[in-house]
C-alpha cells in the first residue's frame, strides 16, 4: 500500500517531465499551473486521481479540460511500484527497478505523444544505467533479474543494443531516428548482454504486430510514423523483470 501511494506521488512528478521536457521547460519553476489559464493549482487540485475525478476532469478555475493522460500515468506507475515491491521486496535491486519503471515510463509517454525521444534523458539514464551496474555483484542471489551482472556484462549490452537499431536506422532512415538507437544502447546499458538481443527482438516483434492491425484496420497509413521507442521502453521493462526465464525458455 505505501509503494503504491508512492508510486501515484511519483506518477504525479512524471507527467510534469512528460509535460515540460519536449517544450525544453524546467521541470521546478513554475510550480504546477493550469496551462490554459495559469492559474497555480492547489493541494487539492495536486491529489493524484483523487483530484481529476473530484474535478471531473475539468480546471477548477477555468474549466478547461485535463488530460486523461494524467491519472492513467499515476495509477500506472502506483501499480509497477506495488507491483515490484511485491515481486523483489526491499533492497537495492527494488531501487534499481523503480528508478528504471520511471525512467522508462517517461519515455515511453514522451515517445508516443511527439514522437521524440530525448538526449537530456537517454544521456543521465546511461551514466544512472552504469553506475548501478557497479551494484549486480552484490545482487548474485538475485540473478533472476540480471544474469550477466557487473559493469561488462552491461558495457557489452549497451555496444549490442547500439549496434542493432543501427543496422535498421542505416538502411532505412525514415523508420526511425537516431534516439532510438541511443534508446537501444541505454536499453542495453540496463539489461545487459545477452539479454539486449531479447529485448530489441521483442521490440520488433510487438512493434511489428501492432503496427500490422493499425495498418489492417486502417488507424494508421504506410507514411504515418509508429514511435519504435514505446516499444523498446516495454519490452526493457519486460526484459528486466522476466528476461533470464524467457531467455533459458528460448534455449
Amino acid at each position: 500500500m505505501v509503494f503504491a501511494l508512492l508510486g501515484l506521488f511519483v506518477g504525479s512528478f512524471l507527467n510534469v517531465c512528460i509535460d515540460r521536457l519536449p517544450r525544453r521547460q524546467s521541470i521546478i519553476n513554475p510550480p504546477s499551473h493550469c496551462p490554459a489559464c495559469n492559474r497555480k493549482l492547489g493541494i487539492l487540485d495536486l491529489v493524484p486521481i483523487f483530484s481529476y475525478l473530484w474535478l471531473r476532469g475539468r480546471c477548477r478555475y477555468c474549466r478547461a479540460r485535463i488530460p486523461i493522460r494524467l491519472p492513467i500515468v499515476e495509477g500506472v506507475t502506483g501499480f509497477l511500484f506495488a507491483f515490484l515491491y511485491w515481486k523483489s521486496g526491499l533492497g537495492i535491486e527494488l531501487g534499481i527497478l523503480l528508478a528504471y519503471s520511471s525512467l522508462l515510463t517517461v519515455i515511453f509517454v514522451i515517445d508516443l505523444e511527439n514522437q521524440l525521444i530525448l538526449d537530456k534523458i537517454t544521456y543521465p539514464a546511461m551514466l544512472l544505467a552504469l553506475a548501478f551496474s557497479f551494484f549486480r555483484p552484490e545482487l548474485r542471489s538475485f540473478s533472476f533479474f540480471w544474469p550477466g551482472l557487473g559493469v561488462e556484462s552491461s558495457l557489452i549490452g549497451g555496444v549490442f543494443g547500439l549496434a542493432l537499431m543501427a543496422l535498421p536506422f542505416i538502411l532505412y532512415r525514415r523508420g526511425m531516428g537516431m534516439g532510438d538507437v541511443k534508446l537501444a544502447a541505454l536499453v542495453g546499458l540496463m539489461t545487459g548482454f545477452p539479454l539486449v538481443i531479447l529485448a530489441v527482438l521483442l521490440a520488433w516483434i510487438s512493434g511489428g504486430l501492432v503496427a500490422g492491425i493499425l495498418l489492417a484496420f486502417k488507424i494508421k497509413g504506410t507514411k504515418d510514423p509508429i514511435p519504435s521507442g514505446t516499444f523498446l521502453a516495454v519490452s526493457a521493462m519486460v526484459t528486466l523483470l522476466w528476461g533470464e526465464a524467457i531467455w533459458q525458455w528460448y534455449l
